[in-house]
């Protein structure tokens, strides 16, 4: 993947979008809702989606085993200050790593915490991914100690919205709930792909509704599943605690199912 130019106005402001990709011995997972979340974004910021064939172009660089294709498609260069080029030339760069997801927190669970940050709400980004992560960055910047495997945001009214790179997932009363996205956050491959497998209600929550939950997970089309073993609040200090079994199972099998992991028993 080339240097991108300074007058890409992905990188001067973010105009673009993003996304990562599990490829597994060459076949990407996910792969139709991947695209269809690109084909969102671009119609929201008005820019042509590239042919399939250059999208999956990266693809054949793949081998064995599992890696991760990142794709970057950005408005490309032109236009005064934020006023749009009068000619798009979108620009389209990819990278593609090795990757080992973190199998032992799929069976012990991860301890997370409240993030103070509280994301912004704009209805007309909520669920892409674009490039405009700077409020995730501020996030993760706010714990350092390597126990703690994510942060847990809320938008600016205090609805929980998800963590700094996962979605999340919890049971209440014997029900699946997920936050609602339709005023920021990004809509997971991975989560679309449970709400159409599993009977999860999208709701508004409290951060406070954690605390009164049965079972928490924390998930993207990556890493898989993550139940969490142990909630704190934005200074460390411990909420609650759940013991990780039999009850955090079924949901992580469904997901594991849609990425080729391994089930976990308990």
């Amino acid at each position: 993947m080339s240097d991108w130019p300074l007058e890409d106005r992905g990188v001067a402001y973010g105009d673009g979008l993003f996304e990562t990709v599990l490829v597994r011995d060459g076949t990407p997972l996910l792969w139709e809702q991947h695209l269809a979340r690109l084909a969102r974004g671009c119609r929201v910021l008005g820019m042509p989606l590239p042919a399939r064939e250059h999208l999956e172009a990266p693809l054949v660089e793949a081998g064995a085993g599992l890696s991760v294709l990142k794709l970057i498609l950005t408005r490309g260069s032109g236009g005064r200050g934020y006023a749009l080029p009068e000619t798009l030339e979108p620009r389209l760069r990819w990278r593609l790593d090795p990757f080992a997801p973190s199998a032992q927190r799929w069976r012990h669970g991860v301890r997370v915490r409240h993030c103070r940050l509280r994301l912004g709400i704009q209805p007309l980004l909520a669920g892409l991914k674009h490039l405009n992560r700077l409020e995730n960055v501020l996030a993760r910047a706010e714990w350092t100690n390597a126990d703690t495997a994510e942060g847990l945001l809320c938008d600016a009214e205090g609805r929980l919205v998800e963590a700094t790179c996962m979605n999340l997932f919890w049971q209440r009363d014997g029900v699946l709930e997920t936050p609602r996205l339709d005023r920021c956050g990004v809509a997971g491959t991975l989560r679309v792909t449970l709400l159409e497998r599993a009977p999860i209600r999208e709701v508004d929550a409290a951060p406070e509704t954690l605390e009164r939950v049965e079972a928490l997970w924390l998930g993207n089309s990556l890493q898989g599943l993550w139940p969490v073993a142990r909630l704190d609040d934005a200074e460390g200090n411990p909420l609650r605690h759940w013991r990780v079994g039999p009850s955090h199972r079924p949901l992580q099998a469904l997901a594991h199912e849609a990425l080729g992991y391994p089930a976990i028993t308990p």
